[in-house]
């Protein structure tokens, strides 16, 4: 099994005053349960809006995302499955859920010695 992240840029769901929020929630937290229930889900949830640093190799402490990027991401998702096209299907779910685009990214692999 590989572990893939699943995430979404911050501002792509719908605006926290919007009518259909509490339906999007729903099935957002409908989609993470299946994939609980199917024994994939590893780690996520959604983060707050723009509470972010950047801290660099010399300890220097930045209010923000990496500057290079001036993205933030809004939630995530990580699943631990077999293939890249089913970790594709659990971002369709999740896209389909929260109305947004999701990006699909796998982590690599530890090497031996950290496992």
């Amino acid at each position: 099994m590989t572990k893939y992240l699943i995430s979404f840029r911050e501002g792509a769901m719908v605006d926290l005053s919007h009518p259909d929020l509490p339906a999007i929630a729903k099935a957002a937290g409908d989609a993470s349960q299946e994939a609980m229930d199917a024994g994939v889900w590893v780690f996520g949830g959604g983060l707050l809006p723009q509470v972010a640093s950047t801290v660099t190799p010399e300890g220097m402490v930045t209010d923000g995302p990496f500057p290079e990027t001036k993205e933030f991401i809004g939630g995530f998702v990580v699943v631990d499955v077999a293939s890249r096209d089913e970790a594709h299907r659990w971002a369709a779910k999740l896209a389909a859920a929260c109305r947004c685009n999701q990006e699909v990214r796998v982590f690599d692999e530890p090497p031996p010695e950290l496992t």
